[in-house]
């Protein structure tokens, strides 16, 4: 398939950067999505096991949605 130019002479993004970008979208939207700070506190976390416990729920909402929009763009290349 050609690549399209636009009126400037630039080219579209390659179907790895599609994916690649689906991917960091996916990842900061489910990284927020995951900061469920409200619920450590009220179960009694403080401190080292907060700042533990934020941050592996982060990291795996943000791998987990980042994910499954990798594979969307993939699908849509």
């Amino acid at each position: 398939m050609p690549v399209a130019v636009g009126p400037y002479g630039q080219t579209q993004p390659s179907c790895f950067d599609r994916v690649k970008m689906g991917f960091m979208m996916g990842f900061a939207v489910g990284m927020a999505a995951g900061c469920h700070v409200w619920h450590f506190l009220l179960i009694g976390m403080r401190g080292r096991e907060l700042m533990g416990g934020v941050g592996k729920t982060m990291m795996q909402s943000g791998g987990t949605f980042g994910t499954f929009m990798a594979i969307g763009m993939g699908i849509r290349c």
